[in-house]
C-alpha cells in the first residue's frame, strides 16, 4: 500500500479525522480540495477515503475519487463535485451523500440507511445488497440494479440495463425512464399516487418530478430463492503426520525458547508477542482474568485490547474505526467480500489502516481454496501476513493441505521477505498440531479456545516444552520439515512428506531445511 496514490490517501484520511473534530467542536463545514487562497487543486483518484463520516460532520470535495471511497457514512453529510469509480457509499449507514457526476459500478453496495444521491448516471449493480435507505439516480443505470437487494428504495429518473432486480427479496426499484423485463421473481407495476408524493420533497430541490408512466419493480409474494454456500470444514487434521527427532534429545533443563514475536511493515512497531505460537479466537478477550490472560493476543470481533487483532468482515466495518484506534492491528477477512477485485481490496485496507496507528499490524484472512490469491495480496498490497483458514467446501485433508501452502508460500516468497502465515482451525490445537504447522514453513495457528483458556494455555506450554526436548530443538524456529513423517502410504502420497521408515521424501515436497 506504499505506491504514491496510497499514501496520499492514507494523508488525505488521517488529516480529515483531525479536521472533522475540530470542525465538528466548531460548527463548520470541511472543504477538500481547494487552497488556502480559495484556488481550486481537485483531488484525482485517492480511494478509500471520506468513509465513515460521523454524525454532523459536513465535507464538501472537488475532484475525482477512486473505489470506496465515501463509505460506511455514520451521519455526515458529503458532497463531491466530481465523479467516482466503484463501491463509492458502499454500507452507508446513515446521513446524506451527494455526487456532483456519474459513479462507477456498485455504488451504494450493502447501503442500510440515510440517502446517496447521483446527479449523474451510475455503472453495474447499483444498489446490490441494499437492506435500507434511499438511493437516487438522476440519470441512467446498467444492469443488474438492485441486484440482491432486501430493502430499501432506488430511485432512477432515467433508464436502466438489463436484470433490474435480479435476486432481490425485499425493497422496491422506482424507474422514470425506460425499463426492460424484470428478472424471475421480480414483479412490475404501476407506480402509486401516494408515491409520486412521497418523494416529492426529494425531487422538488432537483427540479425533477415522477410522473404516473414510472413504473416501480418489487419481488413477487411467495417463497423467494435463496442460495445457501456449501458448508466448510475440515475432514481430517494433522492425526496421520508424525514427528520425529533430531539424532539427538536435550537434556531435562535446558533453555528453551518457544516465544514468537509477531512484528509490522514498520520498523518502529514493538509489535505483539506469543508465548506460544497460538492466536485465540474469540468474540471479546476484553473479561479474560489471570496474568497469563491479560497479555495474550488474541483475534476478536469486539472490544479489542491493545495487544488484540480486530477482524473485520462485511458485517463490523461500519463500526471497525471506533475499535481500530485502541488494538495492535486489523485482520481484514477478504472471504466475506466475494467479488471485490484487487483495487477494491485496496481501498477497504486505506480507509481501516488510516484509522490505525502507523506501527499497527494488518494480516489478510482467505480460505485454502483460494491460497494464490490470498498470498499475492499479502504481497502485493504489503501488509504483514496471511491467515490461510483451512476448512474448504468438499472437507479439508490438513496432510495434502501442507505442501499446498508451502509451495505457494516459496512461489510468492511470502516467508522470505518477511511476511507471517498463521493456519487458522476449526477447533482447539495440541501442541503436536502447533509444531507440525511450524515445520511446515507457517508461524503458528488461529483456532479458537473453547474452554479455560489460561488452563489450556499452561497445559499446551508444557506439551510444547516437552516436545522440544524430546525432538532436540532449543528454539521453535529449528524445527523443519526432516521432522515430519506420514504415518501410511496415503498420507505420504498426498502430502509428499517422507513415509514412516523410508529414508528419501516423495517428491511433491520441496526441500527440506
Amino acid at each position: 500500500m506504499m505506491r504514491e496514490l496510497a499514501t496520499g490517501s492514507l494523508k488525505l484520511n488521517r488529516d480529515l479525522d483531525r479536521y472533522v473534530e475540530k470542525a465538528l467542536e466548531e460548527g463548520r463545514p470541511i472543504k477538500i480540495g481547494w487552497g488556502q487562497a480559495g484556488d481550486e487543486k481537485p483531488k484525482d483518484g485517492e480511494f478509500g477515503v471520506i468513509t465513515h463520516l460521523p454524525e454532523g460532520a459536513r465535507v464538501q470535495c472537488l475532484g475525482n475519487l477512486g473505489d470506496f471511497s465515501g463509505a460506511s457514512n455514520l451521519g455526515g453529510t458529503f458532497t463531491l463535485l466530481g465523479s467516482a469509480t466503484s463501491m463509492f457509499g458502499a454500507f452507508h449507514s446513515s446521513g446524506r451523500t451527494v455526487v456532483e457526476k456519474s459513479v462507477g459500478d456498485t455504488v451504494a453496495f450493502k447501503m442500510n440507511g440515510g440517502e446517496i444521491t447521483i446527479q449523474g448516471s451510475v455503472g453495474e449493480a447499483a444498489g446490490a445488497g441494499m437492506t435500507g435507505g434511499l438511493l437516487l439516480v438522476r440519470g441512467h443505470a446498467s444492469g443488474e440494479i438492485g441486484s440482491g437487494m432486501s430493502g430499501g428504495t432506488i430511485l432512477v429518473m432515467g433508464s436502466v440495463g438489463t436484470n433490474p432486480g435480479i435476486g432481490m427479496v425485499g425493497g422496491r426499484i422506482i424507474v422514470s425512464g425506460s425499463c426492460p423485463p424484470p428478472s424471475d421473481g421480480v414483479q412490475m407495476r404501476s407506480i402509486k399516487k401516494s408515491e409520486i408524493s412521497e418523494f416529492g420533497d426529494k425531487l422538488g430541490p432537483l427540479g425533477l418530478e415522477l410522473s404516473g408512466d414510472a413504473l416501480v419493480l418489487e419481488s413477487e409474494q411467495g417463497t423467494p430463492e435463496i442460495s445457501e454456500r456449501p458448508a466448510a470444514f475440515i475432514s481430517e487434521g494433522f492425526e496421520k503426520i508424525s514427528l520425529v527427532p533430531n539424532e539427538d534429545s536435550l537434556a531435562d533443563h535446558t533453555p528453551l525458547d518457544h516465544y514468537t514475536l509477531i512484528l509490522s511493515k514498520d520498523s518502529s512497531s514493538p509489535g505483539i508477542g506469543l508465548q506460544i505460537p497460538w492466536l485465540l479466537e474469540c468474540e471479546s478477550a476484553d473479561k479474560w482474568e489471570g496474568e497469563l490472560l491479560q497479555g495474550t493476543p488474541a483475534i476478536v470481533r469486539t472490544e479489542p485490547r491493545d495487544v488484540d487483532l480486530l477482524l473485520v468482515d462485511d458485517k463490523s466495518i461500519q463500526d471497525a474505526p471506533t475499535n481500530l484506534g485502541s488494538c495492535a492491528g486489523l485482520v481484514l477477512d477478504i472471504t466475506a467480500f466475494p467479488g471485490f477485485n484487487d483495487a477494491q481490496i485496496e481501498a477497504i485496507l486505506v480507509s481501516l489502516y488510516s484509522r490505525m496507528s502507523e506501527a499497527g499490524i494488518v494480516f489478510l484472512r482467505g480460505s485454502i481454496d483460494r491460497l494464490d490469491r490470498l498470498f499475492r495480496l499479502v504481497t502485493e498490497l504489503e501488509v504483514d501476513g496471511a491467515i490461510v483458514n483451512c476448512a474448504s467446501n468438499g472437507g479439508t485433508r490438513m496432510a495434502a493441505s501442507l505442501p499446498k501452502i508451502g509451495l505457494a508460500n516459496r512461489a510468492m516468497r511470502v516467508s522470505e521477505i518477511g511476511k507471517f502465515v498463521f493456519l487458522e482451525m476449526d477447533d482447539p490445537p495440541e501442541a503436536r498440531g502447533i509444531l507440525i504447522a511450524l515445520a511446515a514453513g507457517c508461524h503458528g495457528i488461529v483456532a479458537p479456545c473453547l474452554g479455560d483458556a489460561e488452563g489450556e494455555l499452561v497445559r499446551i506450554s508444557s506439551e510444547l516444552r516437552g516436545w522440544m526436548l524430546e525432538i532436540g530443538i532449543d528454539r521453535i524456529e529449528r524445527i523443519g520439515r526432516r521432522n515430519l513423517r506420514a504415518i501410511d502410504f496415503e498420507t505420504a502420497a498426498i502430502s509428499g512428506l517422507r513415509l514412516v521408515g523410508f529414508e528419501r521424501p516423495l517428491p511433491m515436497w520441496l526441500e527440506g531445511r
